[in-house]
């Protein structure tokens, strides 16, 4: 039986990428929030336009900021708020995101904030320290270009799923693992004590 050779044999050595069909279209990054929530896309309108018309790095920042998930919009608390805000009295810190209470903190600094959103604890003891809490939209009116604000982000990796990642009772491995209990019962025999078997 006779081998079927290719007609036009320079065909099957050139075969590209069907762009059409969205070949080297590797852009992953969010171009437009998922949220539903109106006043999120309404920020996103307005964030959108200063990002255009002004040459502020700020304005695309925050924009970029508004697409991004939950997760990827960790809370601040009012503790590191006021740490990362020492020293620069005067100007506005703003957040994408939002603002919690931490009962650790005995005196709040009279502070200027900016963020989506303020539980009520933060809020009250914000405003009770002579502070203000702002909106987006109040920022983009007393300051369009981002001048004397200090943007900050909430720690990212402090979600308890983070703890887990990984694999967990591998040495040196320090993830933790998905247990009912921490006691003499759970997960203590083979590997953890040498009366059963061997310790690690």
């Amino acid at each position: 039986q006779e081998s079927v050779e290719l007609s036009e044999p320079h065909l099957a050595a050139n075969m590209g990428i069907d762009l059409i069909a969205g070949g080297r279209n590797k852009k992953t990054s969010r171009t437009a929030p998922k949220s539903d929530n109106v006043y999120v896309k309404l920020l996103v309108k307005l964030y959108r336009f200063l990002a255009r018309r002004t040459d502020s790095k700020f304005n695309e920042t925050v924009l970029k900021r508004l697409f991004m998930s939950k997760t990827n919009r960790p809370p601040l608390s009012l503790s590191k708020l006021a740490k990362f805000m020492k020293g620069k009295e005067g100007k506005v810190a703003a957040i994408v995101g939002t603002i919690t209470d931490d009962v650790r903190l005995h005196d709040v600094p009279a502070l200027k904030v900016c963020a989506l959103r303020f539980t009520e604890t933060a809020r009250a003891r914000i405003i009770k320290a002579g502070g203000e809490c702002m909106t987006f939209d109040q920022l983009a009116l007393s300051a369009p270009t981002g001048e004397g604000v200090v943007l900050l982000r909430g720690p990212k990796n402090s979600r308890e799923a983070v703890k887990h990642f990984g694999a967990a009772g591998v040495p040196d491995s320090h993830a933790k693992p998905y247990v009912r209990s921490k006691g003499r019962k759970f997960e203590k025999a083979r590997g953890r004590r040498a009366s059963r078997g061997y310790k690690r």
